[in-house]
């Protein structure tokens, strides 16, 4: 008899029970399946590879002659703005990520794990923040390529990088809200495309505001892109102010305050 149990130990393994994984690790485990994801469908790095080479090089030189005179002295205005267009556009696809694990019936494997239960979102959005680094890792080393010098030195690219990282881990809570919410990831896609599109385009992205109508204005400089590309360009340009950079801080943390508890509420009543 006790040879019987001994293999039957020796078949299902050891009677204590593991330790359940923690909030840090459970989160970090669920963000490295974030990145693994890549590496069996590598069409998902179009988005922080080929978006922003493409953004970078066709703003340059299409604009740089009609607003600055040429596309070197574009890009010390440009660039700041593109790094932020760029990287504000990823965010979207956190919400896509979690909308198709719904879709899957990954969710609901997911959810019954024994795990911290926000692990899955917060994982998502590690993961994704890293998406964001490279993406702006790419559009910096091109800018440099092609000719732009940061008078702001590399304390000031990297004060730009992480202020925009802290904005877009915010901002990617509000899209998890749309992506528990709507039936399809092409549903996702297109409702963040209507709200990105003019929040990025009509900013100081590209060209200065006192350029626009006084209408255009009026949206223009309380444009929270705006504020976000402001910052990032004077911690470029050497030419930052403490009122912008504590602005889209404190906003990014209002934005995690408000919309993340909304966001972990919906995932744990979702059906």
């Amino acid at each position: 008899m006790a040879t019987v149990d001994a293999k039957i130990v020796a078949a299902l393994g050891s009677s204590q029970r593991p330790a359940p994984a923690g909030a840090v690790s459970s989160s970090l485990t669920f963000g490295w399946r974030a990145l693994l994801k890549i590496k069996h469908v590598p069409e998902q790095l179009y988005d922080v590879t080929m978006f922003p080479i493409m953004f970078t090089l066709m703003f340059t030189y299409v604009f740089g002659g009609a607003v600055s005179g040429s596309p070197k002295e574009y890009l010390h205005y440009a660039l700041p703005g593109i790094l932020v267009q760029t990287v504000v556009f990823i965010t979207m696809y956190t919400a896509m990520t979690i909308n198709a694990d719904i879709k899957k019936g990954v969710f609901d494997r997911i959810r019954s794990l024994p795990v911290w239960r926000p692990s899955l979102l917060v994982g998502s959005l590690l993961g994704d923040t890293l998406r964001y680094l490279m993406a702006s890792t790419i559009v910096l080393v091109v800018g440099v390529l092609i000719g732009y010098r940061p008078p702001g030195g590399l304390l000031g690219v990297a004060g730009a990088v992480v202020l925009l990282l802290a904005f877009c881990f915010s901002l990617s809570w509000l899209w998890l809200i749309l992506g528990l919410k709507v039936r399809t990831p092409n549903a996702v896609m297109g409702i963040s495309m209507m709200v990105l599109f003019p929040l990025t385009f009509v900013s100081s992205v590209f060209a200065p505001p006192d350029t626009m109508p006084g209408w255009l204005q009026a949206f223009v400089n309380v444009n929270p892109v705006t504020l976000l590309v402001e910052a990032a360009r004077g911690l470029m340009n050497q030419e930052a102010e403490a009122p912008d950079i504590l602005f889209v801080l404190a906003a990014s943390a209002v934005i995690t305050a408000v919309f993340s508890p909304i966001a972990l509420r919906m995932y744990n009543r979702k059906t």
